[in-house]
């Protein structure tokens, strides 16, 4: 090959290289906008909708604040369900993306239970704080009221993680029922012609009985235990324990009456009524004379029954301080000893003569909806569901006594539907204590937080076995309470405790 043969050669592989470069440039570029016009149109409402098909999404955004508003301006799905472009945008919208295609071959939306997906505790896991400060970047703004100025003051000086939504959970989706005001209309409604009790139940000796309210239509059953001695807590080797459950330990307890079921709407607003005041706010004091200087609740924000309904549902969302004060009410219109269970007389009524994790025969490794194998192939669920309102039954709401068989002393939902107040303090080494038989036990004598026992229907099968404990979480239930200071009557964050009573049988009835 001559010199000039050589030169041509060199030039045209220059050429060729240039053109192979510039070819893969121009692919380069038209991958990478066509990359961007697939993530920007997977980003879109119109896109989100299409995929995510649960029940009003679309209707309740349009609704909401970030859609409806008088600025105009629309907040857009993914700028709040992805993180800022630079905040790892893209990793968490292949994260999330890659759950949706699972979800979209494998699963049946109908059956998927999207309110459980609207708690808030679900939640945190696709509304993203970055995304909510992005857009809210002054959180004093001179439009804030003096409760909002509070709230947003606790979330910047908190030592302890809050999130936006913990307060603003239904702005980007409208809720009815989560509006947040003073509901002074609780507890108000019309009157219908009912006969209304004048006097309540006569006990002269020791039976199940059906007490009265006074000054109501509203009865409810107590059923009779009489005294005896069981073994308090659970084994080392029960499946799922927790260690404040040891050690076993005798108990003997007197006899008493305990309710039949947990304390309902219908029982609840009968104190609310005759001891409520609407125009009293926290921090006051009313007493009334004709409910002996009993001074009840203060109106509660939004709607303390998520929307559920009332009626014999169990009452919600009261705080233990409400729950006592209720006893003590409903101590001076009947003339009798009611009062909160305590923690063993909680138990002794829940096993009902088992010893067994639950009142039915049934391990809770079958019962259980947690671990891999579980998730995949399901849980045991014929003999559990038809005794125990829990999270694989409740459809992520209270339901009414009436969707459960009673437990061997004729008890319903004293596992699950919700948690149950106790008397007692909470203490994890309670039991440890207590190595003789202990008769009547009420506890520890002080604390800052009380025993709840049953589980819910927000919790898994574990929770709900006879001998789980629990125990309230008072600040963490006050988080987005606007007030100052805080409601010493209702929780704003927590909508799955309750409680039932219970009836000391003294030496004046029940002999």
């Amino acid at each position: 090959m001559n010199l000039n043969d050589k030169r041509s050669h060199f030039v045209t592989k220059r050429t060729t290289k240039k053109w192979l470069i510039l070819a893969g440039f121009l692919i380069a570029l038209i991958f990478l906008r066509a990359g961007k016009a697939i993530v920007t149109y997977t980003s879109s409402d119109k896109y989100c909708v299409s995929c995510h098909i649960h029940p009003m999404a679309d209707q309740s955004w349009k609704l909401s604040p970030h859609y409806n508003n008088r600025t105009g301006n629309i907040v857009h799905c993914a700028e709040c369900h992805l993180p800022p472009e630079g905040h790892g945008y893209l990793f968490a919208k292949a994260k999330h993306g890659l759950k949706d295609i699972y979800g979209y071959l494998f699963k049946d939306s109908a059956k998927i239970d999207w309110q459980t997906k609207k708690l808030l505790e679900n939640a945190k896991g696709f509304v993203y704080e970055k995304s909510c400060i992005e857009c809210h970047q002054n959180l004093f703004p001179v439009t804030l009221s003096l409760d909002g100025g509070n709230a947003h003051l606790l979330y910047t000086t908190s030592k302890e993680p809050l999130t936006c939504i913990n307060c603003h959970l239904n702005v980007g989706h409208f809720d009815k029922n989560s509006l947040h005001a003073h509901n002074t209309n609780f507890g108000v409604t019309v009157t219908v012609n009912q006969d209304i009790y004048t006097e309540p139940a006569r006990v002269d000796k020791f039976e199940n009985y059906t007490e009265k309210i006074p000054g109501s239509n509203v009865s409810f059953d107590m059923v009779a235990l009489p005294g005896g001695k069981f073994t308090m807590g659970s084994p080392d080797n029960e499946p799922l324990r927790k260690k404040d459950e040891g050690p076993l330990h005798k108990v003997s307890l007197s006899k008493f009456w305990i309710a039949k079921t947990e304390v309902t709407w219908d029982e609840y607003m009968a104190f609310f009524r005759a001891t409520g005041s609407q125009g009293r706010t926290e921090g006051q004091v009313v007493t009334k004379k004709n409910v002996d200087a009993i001074s009840g609740a203060t109106p509660p924000w939004g709607a303390p029954d998520q929307g559920w309904g009332k009626g014999t549902r169990p009452a919600i969302t009261m705080t233990w301080h409400a729950a006592n004060v209720y006893c003590q009410w409903l101590s001076k219109v009947t003339g009798k000893k009611y009062r909160l269970p305590t923690e063993a007389e909680w138990e002794y009524a829940c096993r009902a003569g088992t010893e067994t994790p639950y009142f039915f025969p049934g391990n809770p490794k079958d019962f259980t909806s947690t671990g891999l194998l579980r998730k995949i192939f399901g849980p045991d669920t014929a003999v559990i569901s038809s005794r125990v309102i829990y999270k694989v039954n409740s459809n992520s709401k209270t339901q009414e006594p009436k969707s459960v068989k009673e437990n061997p002393f004729g008890l319903k939902n004293m596992s699950g539907n919700v948690s149950e107040f106790c008397l007692d303090y909470y203490s994890p080494d309670t039991y440890k204590s207590d190595s003789v038989e202990v008769v009547n036990p009420r506890g520890p004598s002080g604390g800052h937080e009380h025993v709840i026992r049953g589980g819910s229907f927000k919790n898994d099968a574990k929770d709900v076995r006879s001998a789980s404990r629990d125990y309230t979480r008072t600040k963490d239930w006050l988080v987005t309470d606007p007030q100052m200071p805080k409601s010493i009557w209702w929780y704003s964050d927590c909508i799955d405790v309750g409680f039932r009573v219970v009836c000391e049988a003294d030496s004046s009835i029940g002999k």
